[in-house]
């Protein structure tokens, strides 16, 4: 197989990322040529809907996962916090790249360093209520509202700086994934990061998943040279947690690992939409252990209240 199509959302992170997909595959095969086939998600089209809102699964890969069940494409490439915890039947994630930057980042419009340094009431644009409720948990006088728009769209939309000529924005600040922000070469911009094992990421975040059809063993076994074996463990032990809580990706939950030696530690939380009631755990074990640590770690949140608040979420 000489020639490959890869299926990839069209926007400016989402081909930033499948170049990296694609660049590391022609490495390894230098004969190898890459098609690149954007689609359009539903997540692309609805620009208006507060993500918190939404209760179904897919918004940002069904329509990728569609052409790759077509055979319109060998591959596809996902942020894999974006993708489902139940994957679809007939696709197999073949590669789980390396991670970079799993942490949160924060910019804001004013010159700071420091989440302390926090104007008070600073209206903070995020689409997350993990992000929000960690937030609230921090600091009850701080504003998280929703946005939506690409990367750079929510930059544009910060408060006005002294050296722009008008106001685009209506925040203060904004929180993103550090990834996509540095993958799009503009860490420049970032105020601070903050700590993954403290403000506790979406599970998978800043990880590359790399998608194919379970029936097409020659594509699936040329992405499989990308695997990284620490990111699949640690990626896939945070996405258990989601899984064994039943909570989709959008209610208030985090969770963090990380490969020590021959362990893995596991951070993770459930907290109520106001961050007060804010229940958190930690397990530590083999990492060939990885699944099962996860799914005890889960069901520890669940029966300290977690299931309480999954419930008054459905309310």
């Amino acid at each position: 197989m000489n020639v490959l199509t890869v299926a990839t959302r069209g926007g400016r992170l989402a081909i930033a990322q499948t170049e990296i997909v694609s660049s590391a595959l022609k490495k390894i095969y230098p004969n190898l040529r890459i098609k690149t086939k954007k689609i359009t998600t539903r997540g692309d089209r609805d620009r208006r809907t507060a993500l918190w809102n939404l209760r179904d699964t897919g918004f940002f890969t069904t329509q990728v996962e569609d052409a790759l069940l077509a055979g319109e494409t060998d591959f596809a490439v996902h942020s894999f916090k974006d993708l489902p915890t139940r994957l679809r039947e007939g696709l197999t994630i073949a590669a789980v790249c390396q991670r970079q930057f799993p942490e949160d980042c924060l910019i804001a419009a004013e010159s700071i360093d420091s989440f302390d340094q926090l104007r008070q009431s600073t209206k903070i644009g995020t689409s997350s209520l993990r992000r929000a409720a960690q937030l609230r948990r921090l600091r009850a006088d701080l504003k998280p509202t929703s946005i939506r728009g690409n990367v750079l769209t929510r930059i544009r939309r910060l408060e006005a700086r002294p050296e722009c000529n008008r106001r685009e924005g209506k925040f203060d600040a904004i929180i993103l994934a550090r990834a996509g922000i540095e993958r799009l070469g503009l860490g420049h911009k970032i105020s601070f990061c903050f700590d993954p094992e403290q403000f506790i990421p979406a599970p998978a975040q800043g990880a590359l998943a790399v998608q194919t059809r379970v029936d097409d063993m020659t594509a699936t076994n040329l992405v499989a040279a990308l695997n990284d074996k620490n990111a699949s463990t640690v990626t896939f032990a945070e996405r258990q947690v989601l899984v064994t809580m039943q909570c989709g990706c959008h209610a208030p939950v985090g969770a963090f690992a990380k490969i020590d030696g021959d362990d893995i530690e596991i951070t993770a939380f459930i907290s109520d939409l106001q961050g007060k009631n804010f229940i958190r755990r930690r397990i530590k074990g083999p990492a060939e252990q990885a699944g099962k640590l996860a799914e005890k770690l889960a069901n520890q949140l669940l029966s300290s209240g977690g299931t309480k608040i999954l419930a008054s979420l459905e309310e």
